[in-house]
């Protein structure tokens, strides 16, 4: 048989490398292109990220064509060059020794390394354009990959080894997303990431977390006398009062302020009208998911509720405008007074804050990290951690932060001073 020219050999065996590189490219760009970027762009109209999808949908075949073609190759490129070395350097136990160190090079510099490197690195651009060969490439060796599979399977089996789930639509995990949402700070702007990461937050929330205590509910005492009654109105901040007679527990329903304007003004008011245009109390049973409930104020028409435990006994106040600030941010005003004790350090580092004020509230705008898994507010972390109500000023550390107790009457902490005493002041979040 006529010997073959050496350029001919050496173009043969580029030929041979090249082709190894493509199919170590395709493996690796396939494996690496996002299913989420490949599902948005078939979602457009995209025939590639289709192929792509439906060669990925059996990973398996896909494999085992691109291993079987690989490895064809580079067992071709490897006769090849021990030919040569046969040819020019004969029967030699070094040279063949040599060849075999060369070829291994050669494979893994420019079939295996660097093509899988460029693959990593540009997945989409490469897997799209490749799918188009590798179609074609899985129906060429179709028999033969489907012969080989079933040795792989068989010993998988043996192996107790579950094969890969396929035509699995990628799924992911809140956390995923939200790692997803955290690393898209580039794509996504700050205040969107913000609302997104508070979505998110919502399902591990109740209404206790947001609530108004008890103590701090703004309602109308129908046993009043009707000068008093009519004050409070006339001052009131809300439109929206729990009406009730005695105890905030035997309540009467929900007055809309608006109904009684025309009577504010006048001589005529009395008691009665005020019965007379409540609308029914709607209550929501405590530790409620805090999205659940958003859904329940849509499906129910409702935008106020009273938060009851177990015994129906009343312990907050739940306004739609309560969760939507939890997702966006607070957007509504202050009602006078609240504005007094703003949660901001000042510029020595402290803060004047009510005992009532929620542990969330805090953590939030003065940047701290207190514990969310016991008492909802201030007052109540206190009297846990020191077991009593104190009867004197007295201090707490919590991590960075030093809280000292300022006023106390017999029921509860009244307000409390806070102390930063880390190393870098904590930045006030909106």
């Amino acid at each position: 048989m006529q010997e073959l020219p050496l350029w001919i050999e050496l173009t043969g065996l580029g030929v041979l490398l090249l082709i190894s590189g493509l199919f170590s490219i395709s493996e690796t760009a396939m494996m690496a292109i996002s299913r989420l970027r490949l599902r948005h762009l078939a979602r457009q109209g995209s025939r590639s990220a289709r192929r792509v999808q439906s060669l990925l949908s059996r990973t398996d075949r896909l494999l085992g064509t691109i291993l079987l073609g690989n490895n064809l190759v580079n067992a071709a490129a490897t006769a090849l060059v021990t030919a040569m070395a046969i040819r020019l350097f004969g029967n030699n136990e070094w040279a063949l020794l040599a060849a075999t160190g060369v070829i291994t090079f050669l494979i893994l510099v420019f079939s295996e390394i660097t093509p899988k490197v460029i693959g990593a690195t540009f997945p989409e651009r490469i897997a799209l354009p490749l799918s188009y060969p590798l179609s074609g490439l899985l129906q060429l060796f179709r028999p033969v990959v489907w012969f080989v599979n079933l040795f792989v399977k068989t010993m998988l089996w043996a192996l107790r080894i579950p094969s890969a789930p396929s035509g699995e639509s990628t799924r992911l995990t809140s956390e995923e997303l939200r790692t997803l949402v955290l690393e898209g700070g580039n794509f996504i702007p700050g205040k969107h990431r913000s609302i997104l990461l508070n979505l998110f937050d919502l399902e591990e929330l109740s209404v206790d977390d947001v609530m108004t205590p008890r103590a701090r509910i703004e309602a109308l005492d129908v046993e009043q006398s009707a000068e008093s009654v009519l004050e409070q109105l006339r001052t009131c901040y809300h439109n929206k009062l729990p009406v009730h007679e005695g105890d905030i527990n035997r309540t009467l329903g929900v007055l809309h302020v608006r109904k009684l304007m025309h009577l504010l003004a006048g001589e005529e008011f009395a008691i009665a009208s005020v019965r007379e245009a409540l609308v029914p109390t709607y209550f929501i049973p405590s530790g409620t998911p805090l999205f659940q409930q958003l859904q329940l104020f849509q499906d129910n028409k409702q935008r106020l509720g009273l938060v009851v435990d177990e015994y129906g006994e009343v312990q907050g106040l739940v306004t739609l405008e309560d969760i939507i600030e939890e997702i966006v941010g607070e957007f509504t005003t202050q009602a006078p007074g609240a504005g007094s004790r703003r949660l901001r350090w000042n510029a020595e580092g402290r803060a004047l804050v009510d005992g009532s004020a929620t542990l969330r509230d805090l953590n939030r705008r003065l940047g701290l990290t207190l514990p969310l898994d016991g008492p909802k507010t201030l007052n109540g972390l206190l009297v846990e951690r020191l077991q009593e109500i104190p009867d004197a000023p007295c201090c707490v550390r919590f991590q960075d932060v030093i809280v000292e107790v300022v006023q106390v009457d017999e029921q509860a902490i009244r307000s409390a001073r806070l102390v930063n005493i880390g190393s870098t002041q904590p930045a006030r979040r909106a």
